[in-house]
């Protein structure tokens, strides 16, 4: 591999300093020599903020699985016979090296996820909380032993399963790899992760900081990719783990597709949160708490609250969710709010806020301005209250009386896979019947609308 930095500014301005890496293969802590002289594909890496290609990341294909994979399985034998205790000294020493590198994962974190400053130390330090787990795990993993019956004894022990793959997505280049890729090889197992190809530099530096600390090489390889490269991980025979973090969608097929040749498989699809404000709330604090929620990492999180019901008088509490929505500004300085990943999705947010106001939705915020920049991918925050089930991009689902107000909902089983993009929150209408049932137009982020009948 090859690469080339400029040293990292902390004199900053809205952008972070750029870094220009070129990945001449895929990534893994035993640099392996080239043995085929074709041209390989490669994907370019964007930094959202501005546009700029920052990077070029070599697309793993069939081939360097199959010798990810062998390399795992030639290191696994020395790396499981290992104590738990000896595995996780090197998780100490890794450890203290994410706290030492700190601003240069940072960096890097801005430059190609487009996370504010203080958003991405948060990714960072989050992520090496797991780190500081998986150092606990000599304390942990001791298995169990009891006497059942007279002379007969069950004892469990914790043992590695072998070689596990990692399939993370883009919007935490540390933190979601670092769910569980420390626990997995403090537990003696060899780990290939397949980070989303928008984020491969945060770990690609991280890697090297497990090479440093102390692990051998072929224990943590990275592959990178797309779909291709994810079937090949998930069928290899020798993988026999798979992990997933990303979309409902695509954990629906990566689950089934494991679970069709009976491999374990954890697959975490998406998520969207609601937000139910109730007349004797505090409105300046909720309003703060909201405006947070969705537009924090500009609103490209599981912990989103992309929805926000009112139930019946709550003051200005809109009103303050407007005004302060309004008043964020953009950049990647702490408080103000980035870019999305790439214009992809940027462009997919507008069309759909666009579709939404055609259909008779009020803009109470319209952040379609900030798309209008030459430079980057930028959405501003945007508020709609929806007026209209017949919206054209949304999904209606009508939910019958209930007994008993405070009696379960039901609710659509997996709503959030139907939402392509994070970034507009919607403020229901609700209406009072004169037969004092409570009716309230729930709308989720333009694409799925409840209505919701309490008696």
């Amino acid at each position: 591999m090859r690469a080339s930095t400029r040293a990292p500014s902390h004199a900053r301005t809205d952008t972070p300093t750029t870094h220009s890496l070129t990945f001449a293969r895929a990534r893994t802590t035993q640099p392996r020599p080239r043995t085929h002289a074709r041209a390989r594909p490669s994907a370019q890496v964007l930094a959202p903020a501005t546009g700029e290609v920052i990077g070029n990341v070599a697309v793993s294909g069939a081939e360097d699985v199959e010798a990810a994979v062998l390399a795992a399985r030639a290191a696994l034998p020395g790396w499981r016979s290992l104590t738990c205790k000896s595995r996780a000294a090197v998780m100490f020493k890794f450890q203290q090296l994410m706290v030492t590198h700190m601003d240069e994962l940072v960096d890097l974190i801005m430059l190609e996820g487009g996370k504010n400053r203080q958003e991405a130390v948060g990714d960072v330090a989050k992520g090496n909380e797991t780190v500081e787990w998986a150092c606990s795990m000599p304390q942990l993993m001791p298995g169990q032993l009891l006497a059942v019956s007279r002379g007969i004894t069950c004892h469990d022990t914790r043992d590695p399963l072998g070689i596990v793959t990692c399939i993370v997505p883009f919007n935490f280049p540390s933190m979601v790899p670092m769910w569980t890729c420390p626990i997995a090889l403090t537990a003696g197992n060899c780990v290939i992760l397949k980070p989303s190809e928008k984020v491969p530099l945060t770990m690609n530096r991280i890697s090297q900081l497990l090479k440093e600390a102390g692990l051998p090489d072929g224990v943590f390889q990275i592959v990178n990719g797309s779909v291709p490269t994810v079937n090949a991980l998930v069928d290899h025979p020798d993988v026999k783990a798979v992990t997933f973090v990303g979309s409902s969608k695509v954990a629906e097929i990566v689950a089934k597709r494991c679970r069709a040749i009976n491999k374990r498989v954890l697959a975490l699809g998406g998520a969207k949160n609601h937000l139910v404000a109730l007349p004797d709330c505090d409105a300046e604090m909720c309003a703060r708490d909201i405006v947070a929620s969705f537009a924090g990492c500009a609103g490209q999180r599981c912990m989103a609250a992309s929805v926000l019901l009112l139930v019946g008088d709550t003051g200005d509490l809109l009103d303050r969710v407007c005004a302060k929505a309004a008043a964020l500004v953009a950049g990647q300085q702490n408080g103000q709010v980035g870019p999305v990943i790439d214009n992809a999705s940027r462009d997919r947010i507008v069309s759909l806020i666009g579709a939404s106001v055609a259909a008779g939705a009020n803009v109470l915020v319209d952040g379609r301005e900030w798309a209008s920049r030459e430079e980057g991918s930028w959405v501003g925050p945007t508020v709609l209250m929806v007026n209209s089930v017949d919206d054209p991009t949304m999904k209606v689902l009508l939910f019958k009386s209930i007994p008993k107000p405070q009696s379960q909902l039901k609710c659509n089983r997996n709503p959030v896979a139907k939402y392509p993009g994070p970034r507009p929150t919607l403020i229901p209408t609700q209406t009072l019947t004169p037969t004092g049932t409570l009716t309230l137009t729930l709308t989720l982020t333009l694409t799925l609308t409840l209505t919701l009948t309490l008696t």
